[in-house]
């Protein structure tokens, strides 16, 4: 990491962090204007935590002590601290010490001594955690390896903090003081606690937006219509479950209720005695800093901005809204927006509809997230007409539209919704992303317990909408969409698409495999679904047609005859109204809902296999399966268990107050109740849960586990049926696919792969040889932009790692030409390297096997005399390797996207026809070998038409290696390895280029904290 000068203010060292219980904190350098500050917040600390920070009773801080408190060097004292507010709410401070616990003077002593002192109001939400966090990368990049803290045995919290932390500790005790030393270095262990932290602190500040016990709509209108007003109306007609107040400094004055929806009406914030949680801001841009304020020191936890005028509206709307930004942060708020259409939550002790969409949507278990209110409306109307009502096929859990997303964005949905047990489905509409680095980690952890279905906008125009201030992604959008199917999420290209996938999802298990029935009383329909499986990838079986007249019990059996059998993963049902003479139906049936209530029939006793449905003209079909199975007439007429809070049902975690209640208890007795497969999803609907949880980062067990966890008897739930139904073949069958090759990642995921390690790699020296070439490159390279690493150096560096490159020597005229064939032995090749001519063997500029003097002179003469100069076309000499295969492999860093593996064959098939498979680093051995494989042309790696297959072991370890570089030393930002001639044993490496740039001053794998864009 490149330090900044000592004594310079390190501006990069500041950042804003979520908390525990979901608030927000600044963590910036403390300086010494910070004096006023620093007495201020010391005067609210209780004596109890004095005596623990300085071991005796230490009523106020002397001069001396300020001065010493705020005035640091950056680099041997360093002081951080934690703001609410405008106001410190805890600090840190390390002082680098020697061997024998003294001030240190020699700056290579790399230890240091650590001291917290948090305000009682603050203690435990997490706020010496996230600072020791951050206290430890500065100390990291100063130099330091080690701290060392003495604390009291009676100072419990502050122990736990650090035991807690997940570094390598040592612990001993003496003089009645336990003193803790442990190392910097990140572990594993420390990373999966941080991480964790990360996950239940950002679902927490999630859940308080969307779980309000209080919402105040701020600029509703004294007429009806505007903004607000709508907003209002939409908070009030979803049966909001918590206090609403309007508000509005237009009202008269003595105004108390607003009618005729009779919500108490204030003037402004202040008037309102009662705490308020979240608040709807719908008045003008220029406005808005002044509510925000009130916002702020009235202690509302979160603000839904409505407002328009910011980034979308130009450079003026961008500072504007990062000032706005700055300020709700400032008072520990997160916010929604600016220029949002809203949020839904949809849990029955909840009900709550904070947006412009005019039906509160039905309750189910899709957790949806747009950044464009537009595509949020098209999404609700379309899964509306799908399934209306709570509890039907598509339902949803949540909703959030965040426009501009300054603050909260999909990142921080997916950390809520990867645990959350009310939701089932992830889906997500994306115009830009702004950390994909933490995107890909969130999406991979939440696509190995729930899938989570991603539609892109703006994929090719390789710039963010208007509003949207983030980094732009360099990379194509092909690159893209591969990244993310590595993590698990599946890409789709339409809104139409999100829906298609998200209903088959949400109600159906996942296949075992791509073996698919198909039956039906359409043979053109059938047809169609056949031809659609083959182009998707899929093993369709013949297609079991049957009669035009075929009648509801006829598709019964037929649907239960294909899931008995073993040869079968999943059914495509196809359906046209009836053709013939006699009724199909009981009089006063639909053909639909018969044929509903008999394909259900058939899948109840088959659970652990999708089926979905592909119809035409029959609406109540899919209108009937897309509803909640009809709860049959109860056999008894004892009293139901009335819902109460004493009712049994999931566990609440500690520190989630507000988690939503489980489904309503099961239907009476003779309901069928739908038993559990273990190769399922965890889905409501037709349950299907894997072997066991898989491993996470955050440690924290899904919602099976907490219920088990608190001991509490989890209530049965009686699984709908609901199956999905489409209007086109080929719409059903890619939603079949997408589950298929989903539940592929899924079983893949359960066993990852493994980085492997390698004996004969030298990081220690690497990166001493990358600090030395930017220490003599960078200094005349314009700021922020990378240098390439001269041959020989590149070589010398690529061989740390094991990747050794064939010499090349340089043949500047004849006779040099001549003395390094000599050297290398021949045969030998002759190899221009002009940037316009480098790897063009089709024109010229590369002669191979060269067998001697005489032709390497006649070759060096035609070369020059038919493509320029020896100047112009700066020709090497190397020596020739066996036949074989030629890859090309680069790895490079995106600024958004992250670092990035990239594979495939030399020439034409990736140059002109884009055929290369790409992968995050660090790639395991499981990935790199799938990625070998899925290059449309790898056939010519293994053996096509009887050539002989190629070292793919030797080259999937040359790839492994290379993902290593790059992974370990975050300085190297280029490599590309071209040609790489794969033998049958063995590889050369004939080419390489590295290019190197100063490390970046954070990184997605350093201290938690939120983006700012």
């Amino acid at each position: 990491m490149q330090k900044p000068p000592d004594h310079a203010y390190p501006t990069h060292w500041e950042a804003d962090v979520v908390l525990r219980d979901g608030g927000t904190a600044r963590i910036r350098p403390i300086t010494p204007d910070d004096a006023e500050r620093l007495v201020s917040f010391y005067e609210q600390v209780s004596d109890e935590s004095k005596y623990y920070r300085f071991f005796a009773p230490y009523p106020r801080l002397s001069d001396r002590d300020v001065h010493r408190f705020t005035h640091h060097d950056y680099v041997d004292r360093v002081g951080l601290a934690a703001l609410v507010g405008g106001e410190f709410i805890a600090t840190v401070r390390y002082d680098r010490i020697n061997d024998q616990g003294l001030p240190a003077k020699n700056p290579e002593d790399d230890q240091a001594e650590v001291a917290f002192l948090v305000q009682d109001a603050h203690q435990g939400r997490g706020v010496a955690s996230a600072l020791l966090e951050h206290i430890a990368a500065v100390a990291r990049e100063r130099g330091i390896r080690r701290f060392a803290a003495e604390v009291l045995p009676a100072n419990s919290k502050m122990i736990k903090v650090f035991t807690d932390a997940g570094y390598t500790q040592k612990r001993t005790f003496e003089d009645g003081v336990v003193r803790l030393e442990f190392d910097l270095e990140p572990t594993e262990q420390s990373m999966a606690v941080m991480r964790g932290r990360e996950q239940r602190a950002e679902a927490r500040s999630v859940q308080r937006l969307l779980a309000p016990g209080s919402v105040a709509v701020i600029g509703t209108g004294r007429a009806p219509g505007g903004v607000g007003r709508t907003a209002l109306r939409s908070l009030l007609d979803s049966g909001f479950t918590g206090r609403v107040h309007a508000v509005n400094h237009a009202f008269p004055e003595g105004m108390q209720r607003l009618h005729p929806e009779d919500v108490p009406a204030v003037r402004t914030l202040r008037e309102i005695p009662d705490p308020v949680d979240l608040a709807v801001i719908a008045v003008p841009a220029d406005h808005v800093p002044d509510v925000v304020r009130d916002c702020g020191e009235h202690g509302v936890q979160g603000v839904l901005i409505l407002s328009s005028g910011y980034a979308e509206a130009g450079q003026d709307g961008r500072e504007r809204q990062r000032a706005l930004l700055r300020q709700a942060r400032s008072y520990g708020m997160r916010l929604i927006g600016p220029n949002a259409f809203g949020l839904i939550n949809t849990a029955p002790d909840v009900r709550l509809n904070a947006s412009l969409a005019p039906r509160m949507p039905g309750a189910g278990h899709i957790g949806l997230f747009t950044q464009s209110g537009a595509i949020g409306i098209a999404l609700l109307s379309g899964l509306h007409a799908r399934g209306p009502g709570d509890g039907g096929i598509a339902g949803i859990s949540a909703f959030v539209s965040a426009g501009n997303r300054a603050d909260v964005s999909g990142n921080d949905l997916l950390q809520y919704w990867y645990d959350d047990p009310d939701t089932d489905v992830v889906i997500l509409y994306l115009e830009s992303i702004g950390n994909p680095r933490k995107f890909a980690r969130l999406a991979r952890r939440t696509a190995a317990v729930k899938p989570v279905v991603v539609a892109k906008g703006a994929r090719h125009n390789g710039t963010a909408p208007p509003g949207h201030a983030v980094p732009t992604v360099r990379v194509p959008d092909s690159t893209v969409a591969a990244l993310m199917r590595q993590a698990g999420v599946i890409r789709v290209d339409t809104v139409t698409e999100l829906i298609d996938a998200g209903l088959l999802l949400a109600s159906q298990p996942l296949p075992a495999g791509p073996r698919i029935a198909i039956l039906g009383n359409s043979e053109s329909l059938a047809l169609l679904a056949y031809d659609a499986c083959l182009t998707e990838g899929l093993r369709p079986q013949r297609p079991h047609v049957l009669p035009s007249a075929a009648a509801p019990d006829d598709f019964r059996a037929a649907l239960a005859e294909a899931l008995s059998g073993d040869g079968c993963d999943a059914v495509v049902v196809t359906a046209i109204p009836w053709v013939g003479e006699g009724a199909a139906v009981s009089l006063g049936d639909s053909e639909g809902a018969a044929l509903a209530a008999a394909l259900r029939t058939a899948a109840a006793a088959h659970p652990e296999k999708p089926v979905t449905v592909v119809h035409l003209a029959m609406d109540d079909l899919a209108e009937t399966l897309a509803a909640p199975e009809p709860a049959p007439a109860p056999e008894s007429v004892s009293e139901p268990e009335p819902a109460s809070a004493q009712s049994p049902g999931p566990a609440v975690p500690a520190g989630d107050e507000t988690a939503r209640p489980a489904d309503p208890a099961p239907a009476s007795a003779g309901t069928p109740q739908i038993p559990q497969s273990p190769q399922s999803p965890p889905n409501r609907s037709r349950p299907l849960v894997p072997p066991g949880p898989p491993p996470t980062l955050s440690g924290r067990p899904q919602a099976p586990a907490r219920e088990a966890e608190a001991n509490t008897a989890p209530r049965p739930r009686r699984a709908p049926l609901r199956i999905p139904a489409y209007p086109a073949a080929e719409r059903a069958v890619r939603s079949l696919a997408e589950a298929v090759r989903y539940a592929a990642w899924r079983r893949e995921a359960a066993e990852p792969g493994r980085v492997p390690e390698y004996d004969d790699i030298q990081e220690a020296a690497a990166g001493a040889d990358i600090e030395r070439l930017l220490g003599r490159l960078t200094p005349d390279a314009p700021t922020g932009r990378s240098v390439p690493v001269p041959p020989q150096d590149a070589e010398a560096l690529l061989a740390r790692y094991g990747i050794h490159t064939r010499p090349v020597l340089p043949a500047p005229d004849p006779d040099t030409a001549v003395r390094a064939a000599a050297r290398l032995g021949y045969p030998v090749a002759l190899k221009t390297t002009a940037p316009h001519l480098r790897h063009r063997a089709d024109l010229g500029g590369v002669r191979l096997d060269i067998a001697g003097e005489a032709e390497l002179r006649r070759t060096y003469s035609e070369l020059t005399d038919f493509l320029g100069s020896p100047e112009e076309l700066r020709p090497v000499v190397q020596s020739m390797v066996p036949r074989g295969v030629d890859t090309v492999i680069r790895a490079a860093i995106d600024p958004a996207a992250g670092a990035v593996l990239s594979f495939g064959l030399a020439g034409a098939p990736s140059q002109l026809l884009g055929d290369i498979a790409h992968r995050l680093i660090p790639a395991t051995d499981r990935e790199v070998s799938e990625q070998i494989r899925s290059i449309r042309a790898a056939p010519l790696l293994f053996g096509w038409r009887g050539s002989q297959p190629v070292d793919t072991a030797a080259l999937s370890e040359l790839l492994l290696r290379v993902s290593r570089l790059v992974d370990d030393h975050p300085e190297v930002v280029g490599v590309d390895l071209e040609p790489v001639v794969v033998a049958a044993h063995g590889l050369s490496v004939l080419g390489a280029t590295v290019r190197l740039a100063p490390a970046p001053a954070t990184t997605d794998l350093g201290p938690r904290r939120l983006p700012v864009y």
